[in-house]
């Protein structure tokens, strides 16, 4: 997302936005979002729209080179999403760091691997592109033929456990802390502590600032990191905003993480059934069979 017209482009920066002609997000008349409905998918959807405005203002430097925004040029099927599955009574969120190139990068869904969106979680919806993409890095959305691991097992996981979408959805909901994929040059994907400290900071408070904002949103009572980094992020984050609410975590399913690779799924059932979710779920599946 260069904006060859700004003078960070000059500098050898790249920006969040598309250019300074375009209307921001939470203002775009296409996307078609009341924010005077008080639901709780709507009050998700409305912080998320002002992160997104606020977020166009960033600018970062080498290595980033490129910069997706999924909850821009895939809003329909994300908007799907939380619209679909974004509930009152959801008493845990569990939180991921932000896009993987194969997953919520292509279908607007956290860890939203291609198949797992599709085939489980039903959502349909068009999926446009970004404005500058790496030519290893295209988006496809539905049509993507790669699977995303880290997706695969998370909600592959829950497949397992619930069945039904509707058992899993009824307690819990899925959200990134940071909606952009980074990448390098050569398409490598840059995660947010790989970031320039002071870009890195700077992207995060704001960040830290929606999610506290959606907390508040959806009431819920415990935030369970995916992965130390997010958990870590949440539990700043949160604390420092007087936000009562509990911050738990639990491995993330990344093939990066060897551990994860010897039997992620044995992992978190057990961390769940410590934090007490898993009972809570396994109930619920035996009061929908």
């Amino acid at each position: 997302m260069f904006n060859e017209n700004s003078s960070a482009s000059e500098a050898g920066e790249v920006a969040c936005g598309d250019g300074e002609d375009n209307v921001p997000v939470c203002e775009s008349k296409e996307r078609g979002f009341n924010a005077a409905h008080e639901t709780p998918s709507a009050r998700f959807l409305q912080a998320e729209l002002e992160l997104n405005a606020h977020l166009r203002g960033l600018r970062f430097s080498d290595p980033v080179r490129y910069i997706y925004n999924p909850l821009e040029y895939a809003w329909d099927t994300h908007r799907c999403y939380v619209e679909k599955y974004c509930q009152a009574g959801q008493k845990i969120l569990f939180l991921g760091m932000n896009p993987g190139p194969f997953g919520m990068a292509q279908t607007g869904v956290p860890f939203g691997e291609v198949k797992s969106v599709v085939d489980w979680l039903k959502i349909t919806g068009e999926v446009g592109r970004p404005q500058n993409e790496h030519p290893k890095r295209r988006i496809t959305g539905l049509s993507c033929t790669q699977s995303e691991v880290s997706g695969a097992r998370f909600w592959g996981f829950f497949r397992k456990l619930c069945g039904d979408p509707a058992v899993f959805f009824q307690h819990c909901f899925v959200h990134n802390l940071c909606p952009l994929i980074f990448m390098s040059d050569s398409g490598k994907n840059l995660t947010p502590p790989e970031l320039p400290a002071a870009e890195r900071e700077a992207l995060l408070r704001l960040c830290d600032i929606a999610l506290c904002q959606v907390v508040e949103a959806l009431n819920v009572s415990m935030v369970i990191g995916v992965g130390k980094v997010a958990e870590q992020r949440a539990r700043r984050a949160l604390s420092a905003a007087g936000v009562n609410v509990r911050v738990e975590g639990i491995m993330h399913p990344s093939p990066r993480n060897p551990l994860a690779n010897k039997g992620w799924e044995d992992v978190a059932k057990a961390k769940l059934q410590e934090l007490g979710v898993l009972s809570l779920l396994i109930k619920t599946c035996a009061n929908q069979s």
